[in-house]
């Protein structure tokens, strides 16, 4: 049966971006599979796999189709981790496609990868 993985980012130096990702999701590194052109990042409740990291030559995309979502439940708790996320070495973006009032807050993580960080208090489904 066909089962759904998890995310794997395309990213130029695999360190810098296990060291960022454990950090901004409480990630642990594993040693499955794990290479200078692989790392497999594991929840550390130890619930299973979350993130995988994968050596890329190509550069970010600057619109991709496909991004990762945050979620947060608050707009202070949004706040408060997008100033972390930036501590950790994320930047901001200055994206040109926000709707009127935002729920989102788009950032890049050290590689260019860009994600968002979603505050379901204000999501237009309420949830």
């Amino acid at each position: 049966m066909l089962r759904l993985g998890f995310p794997v980012l395309g990213v130029t130096d695999v360190p810098r971006a296990e060291a960022f990702w454990t950090a901004a999701l409480n990630l642990v590194p594993t040693e499955e599979w794990a290479s200078d052109t692989w790392r497999t990042l594991n929840h550390a409740d130890g619930s299973g796999r979350a993130l995988a990291l994968m050596y890329s030559e190509s550069p970010a995309e600057p619109r991709p189709r496909l991004h990762l979502d945050l979620f947060v439940d608050t707009t202070a708790e949004q706040q408060a981790e997008i100033t972390r996320l930036l501590g950790l070495g994320a930047r901001e973006v200055d994206w040109q496609l926000y709707p009127p009032k935002p729920d989102f807050v788009v950032l890049a993580d050290p590689d260019g990868n860009l994600f968002c960080v979603v505050d379901l208090s204000a999501a237009p489904s309420g949830s």
